[in-house]
């Protein structure tokens, strides 16, 4: 099938651009001798699981229903870490994952005979107190009163036992400067624990794909600790870096209107097929597009709910565009195609898979049946 064949809107997710992500990764291991896992709450499209688990050891979940994912689909080594668990949970974590990462040692304790019993590898998440978020609080780990992972002061050794491994994660779309930065925050709070550790898992938030991430920098970082601390298997697991940059959303449009300015009524939503744009908030790279006034023409882009503020953005173009036109939205395989919704009862977008050879599969579509099913 042509790119062009595909319905609107679709997610597009290139499988060059998705392996050229995975051999830089792969890259990092094989200089550290870390493992790399695929954090699945920013890329879940388990077609694809056979392509990553060549290249990375496993991937790590946020919950039963993503390590069920990792379990059936991908292979390798399955990570959980949640906040909290139910009882019902962890008795079926304990037969599927190989490592279990508590958020407070109260939840250690309530189900120490379960882990125990089944041998898993369980660790504990700690907060190093050390914020290097920029303007984006909800993101911050570290900021006053979080409930993400043990202070220090709450931090307890004498219910280490049978613990072989503390984590912490930080950043977001952040370089390897931060992550120095970090560990050595995290070091100076919790370094005396790590002798009697097996493994040491660093989170995600790194942006190791990203043009212009110093490598060498987190290359040294990863070295240094593993000649510190022999005896520590360190992990890190990145979501965005996956897939970034390796993915698109292809929209159609639909009306066009004047009201002060050109407004494009496109099939595609921001608050339900791209959600980061109002949370983060952020205006997502448009192919042939530019800033508002660089080029002739300039449009306010938007969805047809009735949300007043589902805007995607401004952008100016060479001339104006029409009825029916396509338009695509850039890096939309992270974080955009986990958190889609059917709010209005919009309808999700499909999706689609870029062989290397050109040729596109379309791996899913989505009904009426898919909106009427989740809420009764």
């Amino acid at each position: 099938m042509n790119r062009s064949e595909l319905p609107t809107p679709c997610f597009v997710v290139s499988e060059a651009a998705l392996r050229q992500n995975l051999q830089i990764l792969s890259g990092v291991s094989q200089r550290t001798g870390c493992h790399i896992l695929l954090a699945q709450k920013a890329f879940s499209m388990f077609r694809v699981y056979p392509l990553i688990a060549r290249y990375l050891s496993g991937a790590s979940a946020s919950g039963l229903f993503e390590a069920r994912l990792a379990h059936e689909a991908m292979g390798g080594e399955n990570h959980v870490f949640s906040p909290a668990y139910t009882e019902d949970e962890m008795r079926e974590l304990v037969q599927i994952c190989d490592h279990i990462v508590f958020n407070s040692f109260s939840q250690l304790e309530r189900y120490r005979a379960l882990w125990q019993e089944s041998g898993v590898s369980v660790g504990i998440r700690v907060n190093p107190e050390y914020s290097t978020q920029q303007g984006h609080a909800i993101y911050d780990p570290c900021a006053p009163n979080s409930r993400l992972g043990v202070t220090r002061a709450n931090f307890r050794p004498d219910h280490l036992e049978g613990v072989e491994g503390l984590h912490f994660h930080t950043l977001c779309e952040q370089d390897s400067g931060d992550l120095v930065r970090t560990f050595e925050a995290f070091e100076r709070r919790f370094g005396e624990f790590l002798p009697r550790m097996k493994w040491l898992n660093l989170g995600g938030g790194h942006h190791i794909t990203k043009p212009g991430y110093d490598l060498l920098a987190l290359d040294e970082l990863l070295l240094g600790i593993r000649a510190k601390y022999p005896n520590l298997t360190v992990y890190l697991e990145p979501g965005e870096a996956i897939a970034l940059n390796a993915g698109w959303l292809d929209t159609t449009v639909l009306d066009v209107m004047d009201n002060g300015m050109h407004i494009l009524i496109l099939d595609a939503s921001a608050a339900c097929h791209m959600p980061d744009v109002l949370e983060m908030p952020y205006r997502p790279p448009l192919l042939g597009a530019s800033e508002p006034n660089e080029k002739a023409v300039t449009c306010r882009l938007a969805a047809r709910t009735c949300l007043a503020g589902d805007v995607i953005g401004d952008y100016s173009f060479e001339r104006m565009p029409r009825v029916g036109d396509r338009l695509t939205f850039g890096d939309m395989a992270i974080y955009s195609m986990v958190k889609t919704n059917t709010f209005n009862g919009m309808p999700l977008p499909a999706i689609a898979l870029e062989h290397e050879n050109g040729d596109c599969e379309l791996v899913k579509t989505f009904g009426y049946e898919d909106f009427k099913g989740r809420l009764s």
